[in-house]
């Protein structure tokens, strides 16, 4: 069985759009999900893609991607890569395409001077989570994650 790791292209859209809903299910939060495939086409291949894709596959058929993009650690004064969702469909889990997909972005932030990979992981994916911990990861429980979105953001930003 081949499996291949290949950067995705605007023609893509509607298979990285199926692939992100699929993960939102599994994760139980598909209804949290708000793009439209428009804005998401532009944010990814437009002008300024603000984040790359690779799509992973198991005998020249999509079965997983992995969306990411740089960020930056100040401490080491490098860039590093934060993988925002990795997602392997169920039929093709145990082939080992999600370790492919790790292995290709350990490689893209090796080739890229990057400081490091990162990601969140929630905390109820316990078969995630020890996959992680197998390839090397460790938990970065002294962290708390913060967000500010929709009304609190647009309050934040008016001042």
């Amino acid at each position: 069985m081949t499996l291949t790791i290949r950067p995705a292209t605007a023609v893509d859209v509607p298979l990285i759009a199926a692939l992100i809903r699929e993960l939102a299910a599994y994760e139980k939060l598909a209804h949290e999900v708000r793009f439209d495939e428009a804005t998401l086409a532009t944010k990814l291949f437009g002008p300024r893609p603000y984040a790359e894709v690779l799509i992973g596959e198991v005998a020249g058929e999509a079965q997983g991607f992995a969306l990411f993009f740089h960020n930056f650690s100040t401490f080491e004064g490098k860039p590093g890569i934060y993988l925002e969702d990795l997602y392997v469909r169920p039929a093709a889990r145990g082939l080992g395409l999600g370790k492919a997909l790790l292995r290709h972005l350990a490689a893209l932030a090796f080739e890229r001077d990057c400081a490091r990979l990162e990601w969140w992981v929630l905390d109820w994916n316990a078969p995630a989570i020890g996959f992680y911990k197998a390839l090397g990861a460790r938990p970065m429980d002294e962290w708390t994650v913060m967000r500010v979105d929709g009304p609190a953001l647009a309050a934040l930003a008016k001042g």
